[in-house]
């Protein structure tokens, strides 16, 4: 253990904390399905007052490449938390010094994503077939548990797609990390797919995607410019160069 057993068990803790302040907030949004489903709808509005209303020809594009959206229904179900849970484990045992500013940017943006989905409850796009949308994720996992709640997985909280938050707070941290340019090449493209994935799966729009971005980038001036300045020694961004 790079920090002793303590320490460890105190990032369990944190993290067992964030998923179950996660469990008490998704009741109260899956109590506000009309609610939801009426906010899904002004995205809608908005997009088209845009002119940006692009998502369902961009999904009915991938149908049409079934190893595009094969690839991007897997993508989408398995590395949200599998690659999330495994970049941090890796960052805690190999690369320790990195780690506490990246925790710091979790707890922040789940506090935030939090806050968001109690305030602006919002179905996912694929909830609307009205609209042009195909539940593509279903025929991985089933129809009832793509609109059941789960681990960091809400139906009705697209806003802000923490997806793409999630993506551009490992992507970019591991990208400053890496030392061959290929995995460097590789985390910084990360994000960018998991975009096209929320997309072309009908699971957010792309205004949750942008919103999603700006957790990330909030979370990561909050760690920054707030946490890290008041414990620089322990939870200011570090690279093992800079720590010798």
């Amino acid at each position: 253990m790079p920090q002793g057993w303590l320490d460890a068990c105190r990032q369990l803790v944190l993290f067992a904390s964030a998923y179950y302040a996660y469990r008490l907030v998704r009741g109260a949004v899956l109590g506000n399905t009309v609610v939801a489903f009426a906010h899904a709808r002004s995205l809608v509005g908005v997009e088209r007052g845009a002119h940006l209303f692009f998502e369902p020809a961009l999904q009915k594009w991938a149908l049409g490449e079934h190893w595009t959206i094969d690839a991007a229904n897997w993508l989408y179900v398995n590395s949200h938390f599998m690659l999330t849970t495994a970049f941090l484990i890796w960052l805690y045992f190999v690369r320790n010094e990195a780690f506490y500013f990246v925790r710091n940017m979790f707890m922040i943006a789940m506090g935030l994503a939090l806050v968001l989905y109690i305030v602006f409850p919002a179905a996912p796009p694929r909830m609307l077939p009205e609209w042009g949308f195909t539940d593509t994720v279903a025929n991985w996992v089933g129809q009832s548990a793509t609109n059941t709640a789960g681990v960091f997985y809400n139906p009705y909280a697209a806003v802000p797609s923490m997806h793409v938050a999630f993506a551009f707070m490992i992507g970019i941290p591991a990208m400053r990390l890496m030392r061959y340019r290929i995995l460097k090449v590789a985390w910084a493209v990360y994000p960018v797919l998991i975009v096209f994935v929320v997309l072309v799966t009908a699971n957010h729009f792309w205004i949750d995607a942008a919103l999603g971005t700006l957790v990330a980038a909030v979370s990561a001036t909050a760690a920054s410019a707030g946490l890290a300045r008041a414990r620089p020694q322990a939870w200011a961004w570090r690279t093992a160069e800079a720590a010798a």
